[in-house]
């Protein structure tokens, strides 16, 4: 398989779950996975096995993407706006 069809094939997948297609790239849920993982007291060097990186020294600079932080930060903001 080319990168082209993996990317129609995933399109076809979330459509079916019910999401927008085009909202979704294999890149996303890569960082996605690797996100909930870290997020979920994964240790990095397992996390970094799972996606076949050789060293965590990707995962910590590119691929983690923190989502409870980014989440937490959001609520407090809008506690803020509307109180709590």
């Amino acid at each position: 398989m080319n990168a082209g069809n993996v990317r129609c094939d995933i399109r076809k997948i979330v459509e079916k779950a019910g999401l927008r297609g085009t909202d979704w790239t294999p890149r996303e849920m890569r960082h996605s996975f690797v996100s909930l993982l870290s997020g979920s007291g994964v240790p990095i060097e397992d996390i970094s096995r799972l996606v076949s990186h050789r060293n965590t020294v990707i995962m910590k600079t590119v691929c983690r993407k923190q989502i409870r932080p980014v989440l937490i930060q959001g609520v407090k903001a809008m506690d803020d706006i509307f109180g709590s």
